[in-house]
């Protein structure tokens, strides 16, 4: 049976700090749904309501086009080798770009990584604990660095034609954010 609150307790901070993966899920009001995997220490706790990761630049930007149309957001982590769990943050995502007031109080708690692209922030607002009793065993075995490695050798001026060029539109069309701007 699955069990519901409204903030992070610290079981659960402690859940999540120790993952190695998470999926944020969205969409638009009419659309694709989109799931995406996640990963490379690049998710952050900064309340027990406010939880944000930097978005790294990829082949779409579908997460950043969703929130802009409509603010929904679930992130999910799973636990593969711990203690059976499946825990999903509903709530309201806001996308902070480097250009924006608060990118410098906010990014200051990630990693220097290659291809940052933005951070998606969420705000909280239902915090749901499942079994998880049927997602396998898995073994992390350490994290990839081909994103990372593709956006150093790219430089910063090729990844920003390549997000003007990619990432401005989701896939149905909505706008993402990065439009006439520096991407």
């Amino acid at each position: 049976m699955a069990k519901f609150s409204e903030s992070l307790s610290e079981n659960i901070i402690s859940f999540i700090e120790a993952q190695k993966m998470f999926f944020t899920g969205t969409a638009p009001a009419d659309g694709r749904v989109n799931v995406s995997p996640k990963g490379m220490d690049t998710f952050r706790v900064l309340s027990n309501t406010k939880v944000a990761y930097l978005d790294l630049t990829g082949s779409g930007n579908e997460t950043a086009g969703h929130i802009n149309e409509n603010g929904r957001l679930t992130i999910m982590f799973c636990s593969f080798d711990q203690k059976p769990l499946i825990l999903r943050l509903y709530g309201e995502g806001t996308v902070v770009k480097p250009e924006d007031k608060d990118w410098e109080s906010i990014s200051k708690d990630f990693p220097d990584i290659s291809g940052s692209r933005q951070i998606i922030v969420l705000d909280v607002k239902s915090v749901q604990e499942s079994c998880g009793f049927a997602v396998p065993f898995y073994e992390f075995k350490g994290e990839r660095d081909v994103l990372a490695n593709w956006a150093q050798k790219k430089g910063e001026t090729a990844l920003k034609e390549y997000r003007e060029k990619n990432n401005t539109v989701t896939i149905d069309g909505k706008e993402t954010g990065l439009q006439n701007k520096k991407a």
